[in-house]
């Protein structure tokens, strides 16, 4: 345990913007958005659409992403295509609703629910967030470490804590850890927890998985405004339990 005291500085300078709405998307000529600092950018186009009853059949959520993307865009564009320029990190899609990511550089990969955008925030390796909710989003962050296993510092409630107090929460807010726990995946042991964190004018309601690969503290927190939990809630339960380390 006192050696994630240790690293606590470290993780409190990458980790800190997981408890507030944060800036980062940034718009590029042409209406496109630069993302990611791995050169992934969207670019919109419109297509027309084909019927009023082609229309009229799409789902509820399937419009839901739409007027999010076009939001996001500025245009009234119901299809957004991502383009990745390097095989480094990509997306693909997966299960109904979401799309993966693998980062082959640094040896994970987790579903996001579709609709959100890429966005670039300093101390993160990458971010996904909802263009209209911006609690509701999900981070990767990774620091070194010479731990070869997440059980070393300590137990899923120790590690949470100190995490919640220390990283994930600014100073100012009023935390809970609701629970911890303990899995393995292809024998790698990962805690994940889930937390409140409440300021002022806001409560996120958040779930969190870290484990230890590649010579790497590797934290995935996901969360959204505690008065959509109910709605997003099995997404994000989804983001977390997606979530895997491998050797790289």
């Amino acid at each position: 345990m006192a050696a994630l005291q240790n690293s606590v500085p470290s993780l409190h300078h990458t980790l800190f913007i997981n408890s507030f709405p944060q800036k980062g998307l940034q718009k590029h000529h042409h209406g496109a958005f630069l993302c990611c600092k791995r050169s992934v950018s969207v670019h919109v186009r419109a297509e027309q659409s084909s019927s009023a009853a082609a229309s009229s059949s799409s789902s509820h959520f399937q419009d839901s992403c739409g007027r999010r993307q076009m939001i996001a865009a500025g245009i009234t564009a119901p299809l957004v295509s991502i383009v990745d320029q390097t095989p480094i990190a990509f997306a693909a899609e997966t299960k109904k609703g979401f799309l993966s990511v693998t980062d082959k550089k640094d040896g994970y990969s987790f579903l996001y629910p579709f609709g959100w955008q890429e966005v670039v925030i300093e101390g993160q390796d990458k971010v996904f967030k909802d263009v209209i909710e911006p609690l509701e989003s999900v981070s990767v962050n990774m620091i070194a470490t010479s731990k070869q296993d997440i059980r070393d510092f300590g137990s899923p409630q120790q590690v949470a804590e100190t995490l919640i107090k220390k990283v994930l929460a600014p100073a100012t807010q009023k935390t809970k850890l609701i629970g911890a726990a303990e899995h393995d995946v292809d024998g790698k042991a990962y805690y994940t927890f889930e937390f409140v964190a409440q300021a002022p004018n806001f409560t996120r309601h958040a779930l969190s998985a870290v484990c230890i690969g590649n010579g790497k503290f590797y934290t995935l927190t996901t969360g959204a405004n505690e008065r959509r939990w109910d709605k997003m809630k099995d997404r994000l339960l989804t983001v977390i339990d997606s979530f895997k380390i491998f050797n790289v």
